[in-house]
């Protein structure tokens, strides 16, 4: 009998035991994946910029956050923080005082354009006077964070240096780790390889032209295989009698030739016109790059004269490209939005990918 009650004892315990250890995996606590942060539908109107803000461009930072930059005001390159491209705050300048660039006489810092490449940011600039084609030239400068404040600031080279008359309005192409500057205005447009930094010209005696005498504002981007060179064609800076406008060419080649839809070629000032001005927006063009929101959208930044503000100057302006079945883009309809519209939408940065 005592036997007997012992091996009940033991089996109580075993289950005891198993029921434990049973219950301790059902219980434990699984940690739930994090939910994606609620969709959160915003609304724009242009201008985003309600300034004169000119020549825009656009990086964004590690911080998820966007940094546009403009042609000089008040003697510094303004900087706006956004985080969706449409909702901007001023907040400070490029450089400090002691540090803006000065290496043409008199010259202003016109059409900068931003870059994020080998672990810094680096601010490519025009150094100009009205009339100055030939003393004109490029730079560049570098900072840690995306909206600054930049220094170790360069001379690339001027007009007369490199053989391009009126050598302003830079903007970087960067693929496959190689870096490529485009430059010109209105003297032709041209190309040439930088170093794997961004920092120097690989050699200034290699050269190619790869756009005509209509162009300035250059903007390259690359989309389903062909490259497309948006550039601005007409007057700029005539207040509401401005012609500026937007126009682009494309070619399965960076170097081109770049076509229009007939086959005119952009060396010979042919082109397709994506974007002019209407009755509330005069002299548009100038673009930023463009920015491909986390629905697919695809976004743009320009500037343009404010009808209903004349004196106000050039004003930032934001639309959707939209591309046609056959791959060509145009800007919103062709002409600036003026109704309240969907912002574009990014989702928050994680903090751990900053």
């Amino acid at each position: 009998m005592r036997k007997y009650l012992f091996a009940l004892l033991a089996i109580a315990v075993a289950s005891s035991v198993i029921f434990c250890a049973c219950s301790s995996s059902d219980d434990e606590v699984i940690p739930e994946e994090p939910e994606e942060p609620e969709e959160v539908v915003t609304y724009y109107k242009n201008p985003v910029v309600n300034n004169d803000a000119p020549d825009p461009t656009v990086v964004r930072g590690r911080n998820g956050k966007f940094y546009a930059f403009s042609t000089m005001k008040d003697g510094n390159v303004p900087v706006y923080e956004s985080d969706n491209l449409a909702n901007w705050t001023f907040i400070g300048n490029a450089y400090t005082p002691a540090n803006v660039p000065r290496f043409v006489k008199d010259a202003g810092i016109w059409a900068p354009d931003a870059n994020y490449i080998k672990n810094k940011y680096v601010l490519y600039f025009s150094m100009s006077t009205w009339g100055g084609e030939w003393d004109c030239g490029i730079g560049r400068s570098t900072a840690t964070k995306a909206e600054g404040l930049y220094s170790n600031s360069k001379l690339l080279f001027t007009s007369r240096e490199i053989g391009v008359q009126n050598s302003i309005d830079p903007v970087v192409y960067q693929e496959g780790g190689r870096n490529y500057l485009i430059w010109g205005s209105f003297r032709g447009i041209y190309i040439t390889e930088l170093t794997s930094d961004g920092l120097e010209l690989m050699d200034k005696t290699d050269i190619q032209r790869i756009a005509g005498t209509a162009y300035e504002g250059i903007y390259i981007h690359k989309h389903n295989g062909y490259y497309y060179m948006f550039g601005a064609w007409g007057s700029c800076c005539e207040g509401l009698n401005s012609s500026y406008r937007v126009v682009v060419g494309r070619s399965k080649s960076l170097f081109g030739p770049y076509f229009n839809k007939s086959g005119g070629r952009m060396l010979d000032n042919q082109h397709e016109e994506i974007l002019k001005g209407n009755d509330r927006v005069k002299g548009c063009g100038h673009t930023s790059q463009i920015f491909t929101d986390d629905k697919g959208q695809d976004w743009i930044l320009y500037h343009g004269y404010d009808v209903s503000d004349p004196n106000a100057g050039r004003k930032m302006y934001l639309d959707q490209v939209n591309w046609d079945e056959d791959g060509w883009p145009k800007i919103h309809i062709g002409s600036p939005s003026t109704n309240r519209k969907e912002a574009p939408y990014f989702k928050p940065v994680k903090e751990e990918e900053k």
